[in-house]
């Protein structure tokens, strides 16, 4: 790594998408810029599917990555399935869904490989009045004149800085699931393929959508179904279960999907027959490695601290109900390109950059926990669940989940 250039230097912490936005963006507005992923492979097949929005290609293109019709596959309504199958509401809305590999795949493709770097794990952030500095496991030391902290929802980063802002369980988990297309049956790849769908079982709520298939081809025949299945799991009982291995071994960050008990993937299909039209139920134990996520919030008060930026979920954690994670970890990189635009120097930058995406950040938060007031109520009275339920009509989950937020 050339510490020698005459260019100003940012040191990116996380390789994941967000880390990729601000890389290509900053790469692209001059700056020498190196990205430090601690995985020490090649990121692949995480988060399954993404829900886009025009900011998120608006993005893309200001950081020159390539786009063209394979980014992702195009539906053009919503349904919402009863039980038994038929459909209960149709909505038209034109949508792009794509998978984090694809997505991850373009934006790294972007970046020249000088630039990034595999298994490097930071041991230590420091802020200093002319320069930051992180330090590596192998004792190198990096200076740089802005550090980003793009390192994801249990950011060690955003840990040292404000070790008082913890996430916030909101009750409820999501199980996650790919299925091949032609895994499905013909009626079913008919009534779901072409379509962003839902069903509302009482109490819970999937929602599902095409994505792009192995080697990212979004061919039809080539393409995978994505769900996502919200249920309500208490925090004291179900969800330690969960989260706890074969061995009887507590995943309290999150278990991986292999280790998930035999037991607990029978329960969840067993649920899906019982509970989910017979399209999605077919989605759901067809699914090749299920997993789950515990949903939280988290807000931060700042996003910059004298040189050190947040990006992405580094900084705010919103629950996934609005889609809007990927595009807003994109609109940081933007927000942060354009502040050091604006002013010569970076400390002014990153303090205008702050204002400006903690108080979007906030707005976030607020708008998904809205969308998921519904999942919350789950684990509270009977009177705040009939309450929840008036206001889950299928027309009003068609039209705000997953769609641009405006604020």
């Amino acid at each position: 790594m050339n510490n020698t250039s005459t260019k100003r230097k940012a040191a990116i912490i996380g390789g994941s998408l967000g880390g990729l936005f601000a890389a290509n963006l900053l790469l692209r507005n001059g700056w020498d810029v190196d990205v430090f992923e601690r995985v020490p492979d090649e990121l692949s097949g995480r988060g399954a599917g993404i829900v886009t929005h025009a900011e998120l290609f608006d993005v893309m293109q200001a950081a020159d990555v390539r786009l063209d019709e394979s980014i992702g596959v195009k539906v053009e309504s919503r349904v919402t399935l009863a039980q038994d199958g038929s459909i209960i509401s149709e909505r038209n809305l034109p949508q792009t869904l794509t998978a984090w590999s694809k997505m991850y795949h373009v934006l790294r493709s972007a970046l020249p490989d000088q630039h990034y770097h595999s298994g490097a794990v930071v041991t230590a952030v420091v802020d200093g009045p002319e320069h930051a500095a992180i330090t590596l496991a192998d004792g190198a030391v990096i200076h740089a004149d802005m550090i980003i902290a793009a390192d994801g929802f249990r950011s060690a980063v955003r840990e040292q800085l404000l070790p008082d802002v913890q996430l916030q369980y909101a009750g409820y988990v999501a199980w996650r699931g790919l299925v091949d297309e032609l895994a499905l049956s013909i009626a079913t790849r008919d009534a779901l393929f072409e379509k962003f769908a839902f069903c509302l079982p009482p109490r819970e709520q999937i929602i599902g959508y095409p994505v792009a298939g192995l080697g990212n081809s979004t061919r039809r025949g080539e393409r995978r179904y994505n769900f996502v299945w919200y249920r309500p799991t208490s925090e004291d009982m179900d969800l330690p279960d969960l989260l706890t291995d074969a061995t009887g071994k507590l995943w309290t960050g999150g278990i991986p999907p292999t280790l998930i008990r035999r037991d607990v993937l029978a329960d969840m299909q067993d649920a899906a027959l019982d509970l989910l039209s017979p399209q999605f139920a077919e989605v759901v134990t067809k699914a090749s490695q299920p997993l789950f996520q515990p949903i939280f919030d988290l807000e931060v008060p700042q996003m910059a601290f004298g040189r050190i930026a947040l990006l992405g979920d580094a900084a705010f954690v919103a629950r996934p109900h609005c889609g809007m994670g990927v595009t807003k970890a994109a609109g940081d990189a933007m927000a942060l390109v354009t502040a050091l635009r604006k002013h010569a120097d970076t400390l002014d930058a990153l303090s205008d950059y702050s204002e400006v995406r903690t108080q979007f950040g906030t707005a976030i938060v607020q708008h998904a926990r809205h969308l998921g007031a519904y999942m919350q109520a789950q684990l509270k009275t009977p009177t705040e669940r009939e309450m929840a339920e008036r206001y889950r009509t299928p027309e009003a989950v068609m039209r705000e989940t997953a769609v641009p937020a405006h604020f």
